[in-house]
């Protein structure tokens, strides 16, 4: 039976395994696919913020297939792609590392016309435009400019929107920094204050080059010590002028830590031993839940903006193949988007996960305005008390500032070089 013939019984109405309340992915199996699907089981990998069980769990009692989820530290989820990419059948994809993946024969290209959704998702990853038609930022890896296959064999990355997909965008966010405003001592407004020596022993940095090295530029063009081509695609001869002076500001004492783990910023924040750091918007709440004051600060030169993708795997074929891209039209209807809403993060088809969400939660994690009710996380437990309104306003006052996105660069193996050589110094 061919594959698209698998695919509409597959979409066929009236089996008993329908999909949850408000989703509108597919009606469920026709009873011999049911039969068929039952004992199919997905495999996906993602980090610690993505690849939560809870939302496989909910896939798996929707879909009537078993969906598997495997947490990997972002750290190692790289070189499980590029080393063990058989063993599982999709994942969350950063958008920097389809640098690294197109063109290894490792993803497989996913139609367009498969993605049931792609209306609506944002245009910063179909288009590289704001709602508004403003032109987004092109520094760093812009998501548009990955997402889309030059051709169904998937080797190239194509120059404009094409009818073949290398991965479907799932998750985003606008990243910046972290501060205690109880002991900073006076408003931040700029980047350039991580570097400020008001705050000699009491910054920290991400250590990992790709992300580490992009709050390190919007530090260094804000203060006016390096004026960037473009912040994240460095030539040599910036990194070498970047990395120079961060040796010397280092040297001076600027830095109490340079962390690695969720927990280890959290724990530095909380601590007071940091006033302010690179820093992740859930990191931040988890430090408030604490009662200890912490803001995820706006800053005049913008955001540094990331984002995951949904990609699947080259080697999955047949049922397989159908179920795993049933899967992906899924986890962008709605329930996964307003899981990892209530962890401060965006989906990429936010009116989707509006449906998932209680009016008070899309007013405050979306809109910008104050907590009619207390915010819980996606475990239940109190992220915010109700009045308080979220740091950085609403979605596109977040999202509509990226100065930035997350890189690979030309120069990678040497920035990263470079990078090690600081960290050690």
């Amino acid at each position: 039976m061919s594959r698209i013939s698998r695919r509409s019984l597959l979409q066929g109405l009236g089996a008993a395994t329908g999909l949850a309340a408000g989703s509108e992915v597919i009606g469920g199996f026709p009873t011999i696919w049911a039969q068929n699907v039952k004992d199919v089981v997905v495999n996906h990998i993602g980090p610690p913020v993505t690849a939560i069980p809870q939302i496989a769990e909910q896939a798996s009692k929707d879909l009537g297939f078993t969906v598997h989820m495997q947490t990997v530290e972002n750290a190692d989820l790289l070189n499980r792609f590029l080393s063990q990419s058989s063993s599982f059948d999709c994942a969350d994809v950063s958008i920097v590392f389809l640098r690294y993946l197109v063109g290894r024969n490792i993803l497989q290209t996913i139609p367009l016309t498969k993605v049931k959704d792609w209306d609506k998702t944002i245009p910063l990853f179909t288009r590289g435009t704001y709602p508004d038609g403003r032109e987004a930022s092109k520094q760093g890896v812009a998501p548009y400019t990955v997402v889309y296959a030059a051709d169904e064999a998937g080797g190239k990355f194509a120059a404009e929107p094409s009818d073949w997909l290398n991965a479907v965008p799932t998750v985003t966010n606008a990243d910046t920094l972290g501060i205690r405003p109880d002991l900073v001592g006076r408003p931040i407004s700029s980047w350039a204050d991580l570097v400020s020596p008001e705050f000699k022993g009491k910054a920290a940095l991400q250590d990992q080059p790709t992300v580490g090295v992009i709050d390190v530029a919007m530090a260094m063009e804000a203060s006016g010590h390096i004026k960037y081509g473009n912040k994240g695609n460095m030539t040599k001869a910036e990194i070498d002028k970047t990395i120079d002076k961060m040796m010397e500001i280092k040297r001076s004492g600027q830095f109490r830590s340079f962390w690695t783990t969720f927990d280890q910023s959290v724990n530095l924040m909380a601590s007071g031993e940091v006033v302010i750091q690179s820093m992740w918007s859930p990191a931040v709440t988890a430090v408030r839940t604490r009662g200890i004051p912490c803001v995820f600060q706006p800053l005049k030169e913008g955001y540094r903006g990331w984002g995951y993708t949904f990609g699947v795997m080259k080697h999955v074929s047949g049922l397989q193949l159908d179920c795993t891209l049933e899967y992906m039209n899924w986890y962008t209807s709605g329930f996964q988007g307003a899981f990892i809403a209530r962890e401060g993060y965006y989906s990429a088809q936010p009116d989707n996960a509006k449906k998932f969400m209680t009016e008070a939660e899309w007013d405050y994690w979306y809109g910008g305005k104050p907590a009619a009710t207390d915010i819980m996380d996606p475990f239940g437990k109190l992220m915010e008390k109700a009045g308080r309104s979220r740091d950085g306003g609403s979605f596109w006052d977040r999202m509509g500032n990226i100065a930035v996105w997350n890189s690979v660069m030309d120069e990678d193996r040497y920035l990263t070089r470079r990078w090690n050589e600081f960290i050690t110094s």
